[in-house]
């Protein structure tokens, strides 16, 4: 199979690139669920933009950069909140149907932020954002969407065929290595093809399945993360992952169970932190209360359970008033009612969950990856916009603003990409370069009580000892057994036929691996990342993004 342009995942970077790029040649989106089901989709807060009379963009950039704990790179942060505006538009423009009031966006506003900016569609903004974005890509001629395909590997100079006992491409250093396309496993007819590309974005979403609580969906399984790392992309500030401090409080939970999330909308409207006992405890901890950056607030809710020994905090709704609760935060009144809990007389049992991933593939300020021909977006990369800690809502910017990056850098350097006479001599040349997937000497393998013990095995490690809270020892102990596991999976996947359960596996161990061998690499505490036995941040020796690369 071959393609101009190859996409995988189908959030609002794939989705919204997908669009731009049909204008200049044929795109292929490759996701392994169903179209709709994203990161994206379940986004409930909004996306961050300087909108209203009062604020402006320097604003916007200052409570970034303070959020992001002296790891946002300036640069990064002034380009992504400047072109947020015409960002925004162009989604309304497409169908996107944000609240509005009196002709005028309506804006909330979160955590860390010093005003109002936050544009949202009720609390279902991702929602919304994929219902039109996946109309205008299923109307759309030159896009096609492969679902249930999963992308198992990208395609390199190491995938390439040998001639006179060499690589056709001899790879002697990481800038030579490029990327080709993706080995893809067709999970219905359970075949495995390779897919040829001009060019590769990887839009994959976020890594939140590697711990037991998360409020992520099932397949947020960090695949992204652990192609781009075993292809030999440079990755930064792995150890640096978002939890929500608002999750709501489940008895039981299952190993692939998404959590469901309280937006930090409701925060930003009025909603206050409390005891089981009914007293606010935000003002111990911050000025802001609760409306503090992220971080701080899931600190404050993990200390105070764990001094107090209760397993949840409260969020109570009331002060915003029954009616504004049920007309902005419809979605969650109904959830919540669902559950046997009526926000608008009864406290919201919370817990922090796992939520989002601030470091990642690095890119620079086009979406390119450190390899030829592959870029990236969204929660997969470390763009330097989030820093040490993601501001709210400024993730679906970041998004929007370099999947529209990378469109006008392919766009300038088209005619080095697609030749004029639009010839598929160099695909064919290509295609029969890359190596055939080869699972001679495989066999099927029905071990899922394996596979599930493995998988529950590493979301508990991360989850007792990779959380919001760590220290040497826990990071160690982490260590040594996610070590243990990776090789013991990796042995597994070599001599077993491709299942979805497999690979899912072998992702979430890497990114595990990853998360914990930067987390040890930096002995202080910055934004996410709190070490008990390094309780200061330390800018003379650990002022800089934490790197990672296979090669």
């Amino acid at each position: 199979m071959i393609t101009d342009f190859l996409i995988v995942g189908s959030g609002i970077g794939g989705l919204s690139l997908a669009l731009k790029l049909s204008t200049l040649g044929k795109v292929l989106i490759v996701t392994k669920k169903q179209s709709a089901e994203s990161n994206t989709n379940y986004a409930q807060g909004g996306i961050a933009s300087v909108l209203a009379d009062d604020d402006n963009f320097e604003l916007h950039i200052e409570d970034t950069l303070s959020c992001g704990c002296g790891l946002s790179k300036r640069e990064s942060v002034e380009k992504i909140v400047r072109e947020g505006p015409t960002r925004i538009y162009e989604l309304a423009d497409i169908g996107v149907k944000f609240s509005e009031k009196n002709g005028r966006f309506l804006l909330g506003r979160e955590g860390g932020h010093s005003k109002n900016r936050i544009v949202h569609a009720k609390d279902l903004t991702g929602k919304e954002i994929e219902r039109a974005l996946l109309h205008e890509t299923s109307v759309n001629k030159n896009i096609t969407v492969l679902e249930y395909h999963y992308a198992i590997d990208l395609l390199t100079n190491r995938n390439l065929k040998k001639k006179n006992g060499n690589y056709r491409h001899t790879l002697k250093n990481r800038k030579e290595n490029a990327c080709y396309g993706i080995y893809a496993y067709d999970i219905r007819k359970k075949k495995i093809e390779k897919i040829i590309s001009r060019n590769t974005i990887l839009a994959t979403g976020g890594l939140g399945q590697v711990y037991l609580h998360t409020t992520n969906p099932a397949i947020a399984t960090g695949d992204g993360f652990a192609m781009g790392y075993r292809a030999g992309c440079l990755m930064e500030n792995m150890e640096f992952v978002q939890f929500h401090p608002t999750s709501l409080y489940e008895t039981e939970i299952d190993v692939d169970t998404q959590v469901f999330l309280i937006s930090e909308a409701v925060r930003g409207a009025g909603a206050v932190l409390k005891t089981k006992d009914g007293k606010e405890f935000m003002h111990k901890y911050d000025k802001r209360k609760s409306l503090a950056p992220r971080d701080i607030v899931a600190r404050a809710i993990d200390n105070e359970m764990k001094k107090r020994g209760d397993k949840f905090m409260y969020l109570d709704a009331r002060p915003i008033g029954t009616e504004n609760i049920k007309r902005n935060f419809p979605n969650i009144y109904k959830t919540c009612l669902s559950r046997g809990i009526d926000i608008t007389k009864d406290m919201i049992p919370v817990v922090p969950a796992a939520h989002y991933a601030c470091g990642g593939i690095k890119t620079d300020l086009d979406g390119r990856t450190s390899l030829k021909n592959l870029f990236a977006c969204g929660e997969v990369t470390m763009t330097g916009l989030h820093g040490a800690n993601r501001l709210a809502s400024n993730s679906l910017l970041e998004a929007v603003v370099f999947s529209d990056s990378i469109f006008k850098y392919i766009k300038k350097n088209i005619s080095k990409i697609i030749p004029k006479n639009g010839k598929k001599e160099d695909f064919i040349k290509m295609q029969n370069a890359v190596l055939d997937w080869n699972d001679k000497g495989t066999i099927n393998a029905d071990e899922w009580v394996l596979i599930s013990h493995d998988k529950r095995e590493i979301k508990e490690i991360m989850n007792d000892y990779v959380g919001i809270v760590r220290n040497t020892v826990r990071l160690q102990r982490a260590f040594r057994r996610i070590k243990m596991l990776k090789e013991e999976i990796k042995e597994y996947y070599t001599r077993t036929k491709v299942t979805v359960e497999i690979l899912e596996l072998r992702n979430l161990v890497t990114v595990a691996y990853m998360i914990i061998k930067s987390a040890m690499k930096r002995k202080e505490s910055r934004g996410l990342h709190y070490m008990l036995d390094f309780p200061h941040r330390n800018d003379k020796q650990f002022k800089k993004d934490t790197r990672l690369v296979k090669f």
